[in-house]
């Protein structure tokens, strides 16, 4: 499944809709603090996608079960048609804009960009402990775990639900 996002400021909402959606029919409670930390995510890059690129993009989200059936790594893609390289900024204190990609790097376990085609794909990953392990958050069995990983990414939108049991 994916979502389409054309270029307009006003699509940054639907995806956010779509991917707590997405978590909602995956069994992810609204209350879980990893649908807060997904919908960011999802806020960032289909932003950083629709301001930098002005172009259409492709939302993906790819769920990865535990054996038990639970979820146990989230991967958010956003491709779109622009080659132009994520850039990431350090913004001055005032600015509005700027801290997107920082933002990624701190909530995602993994994040970075592939060309592909005559466009990009960034992507980023979140990971749950097994069920049942203990963990910093401790929340519904599973908890996340942000770690930063040097990468560098811009944004477009499709999206792409897919389960794999790991």
């Amino acid at each position: 499944m994916q979502l389409e996002i054309r270029p307009d400021p006003a699509e940054v909402g639907r995806a956010r809709r779509w991917a707590r959606s997405r978590l909602a029919g995956s069994g992810i409670g609204a209350d879980d603090p990893l649908v807060e930390t997904l919908t960011l995510l999802v806020s960032e890059l289909v932003t950083n996608a629709v301001v930098h690129t002005g172009r259409p993009a492709v939302l993906g989200l790819l769920l990865s079960a535990h054996r038990d059936g639970s979820v146990g790594r989230l991967r958010l893609e956003v491709a779109d048609a622009s080659a132009c390289p994520p850039a990431p900024r350090c913004a001055d204190g005032d600015e509005t804009g700027g801290r997107g990609l920082a933002l990624v790097e701190c909530l995602a376990d993994r994040w970075g960009w592939t060309h592909e085609g005559v466009g990009k794909r960034i992507w980023c990953e979140l990971d749950r402990e097994t069920p049942g392990a203990a963990g910093a958050a401790g929340v519904g069995g599973g908890a996340m775990t942000p770690a930063v990983y040097p990468a560098g990414s811009a944004v477009t939108g499709v999206a792409v639900v897919a389960y794999e049991v790991v």
